[in-house]
């Protein structure tokens, strides 16, 4: 299924999300973060890039020399670099204001040939806001926490600057080399779903040593395909919804590397008991390597915000009544 088809012909829509050229030298834009603040207030933590990634999509028939799958770097920069904007939008989704999260603070020289916080969900806690992503500069091996950045916004000049950050440890022996994409639960602070199926959730707390626990384990429905996380976990009527994403790996036929992204939607009841997976997944423009990392209810309907080969950045407005047949579909695909 393609998302984005069926949602604008059921009067849904489909808005990109643009910041001058001069600030991206026409790097990539990706990954972007929706979340709807107080008074219906739509903001958006945008990723970008300093690479444009090149991406064979014709079956891999005409890869460059690298393989379908290459990272384009300019010349005095060949790192992996990555710096946040965050957006306020119009009525319309249409981008209002845009400000680099100022980060300097904070920052020391990364370790790692990856370095920035990656794929950072926008969030608001106890209210505070925070952009919460994985950052893997901090050692010479490039391993992979989760953190948690505390910002400051002020809304009347546009300034963001990052005033706190918080290095997340795996919950138990945290051994583990990479940690990413745990979804946090908007009405739960310092909430994620760090894992779909089996569902563990665990809690964060905002102080020095970082420390994190695991509150559930939940082995409620079995997945079909390795569920890997996505957007925020939103509530929505009697239900926690979030779309997760799939990725089926191979190799072309020169032995190269390459994958294609899917999605769908996972429904929890309240207790966090996965009861529901969407049979089928989904795209959004049938795009091979599409990834989505936000969502948020909207008056009736999903924002749902997704970067598109890592070179540009999309909000969907999606119907209520589409989310509801998704959940009803993903009930009985189940039962």
């Amino acid at each position: 299924m393609n998302l984005v088809e069926k949602a604008v012909k059921n009067g849904g829509k489909l808005v990109p999300l643009t910041i001058s050229n001069g600030l991206t030298n026409g790097t990539g834009l990706m990954n972007p973060a929706v979340f709807v603040d107080d008074n219906n207030e739509v903001l958006v933590n945008l990723r970008h890039v300093n690479y444009t990634l090149y991406h064979s999509e014709n079956n891999q028939k005409f890869p460059c020399p690298w393989g379908p799958l290459a990272y384009l770097h300019p010349e005095k920069d060949m790192k992996l670099k990555t710096t946040n904007y965050l957006m306020r939008l119009n009525e319309d989704l249409s981008v209002k204001e845009c400000s680099l999260v100022d980060t300097s603070k904070l920052d020391v020289t990364p370790k790692w040939e990856f370095y920035g916080l990656e794929d950072a969900r926008l969030l608001k806690w106890e209210n505070k806001y925070y952009i919460s992503g994985v950052r893997r500069d901090t050692t010479d091996h490039g391993q992979g926490r989760m953190e948690l950045s505390e910002i400051e916004i002020d809304k009347d000049s546009w300034t963001i600057k990052e005033v706190s950050r918080l290095r997340i440890p795996a919950p138990g022996d945290d051994n583990s080399y990479c940690e990413k994409n745990w979804m946090p639960v908007l009405d739960m602070p310092y909430h994620y779903i760090k894992w779909t199926s089996p569902t563990e959730l665990v809690k964060t707390y905002p102080d020095l040593p970082a420390r994190c626990e695991q509150v559930k384990v939940k082995e409620s429905l079995k997945s079909p395909v390795d569920l890997r996380g996505g957007s925020h976990v939103v509530p929505w009527e009697k239900y926690y919804i979030a779309i997760t994403h799939e990725v089926d790996l191979y190799k072309n036929y020169l032995g190269q590397k390459d994958g294609v992204y899917r999605h769908r939607l996972c429904v929890w009841d309240k207790d966090f008991n996965l009861i529901g997976i969407t049979k089928e997944n989904f795209s959004f423009l049938d795009a091979k390597i599409e990834f989505v990392a936000g969502a948020a209810k909207y008056n009736d309907d999903l924002l749902i915000s997704f970067g598109f080969q890592d070179n540009a950045a999309f909000i969907l407005k999606t119907p209520g009544n589409i989310i509801n047949e998704m959940i009803e579909e993903a009930l009985n695909a189940n039962n």
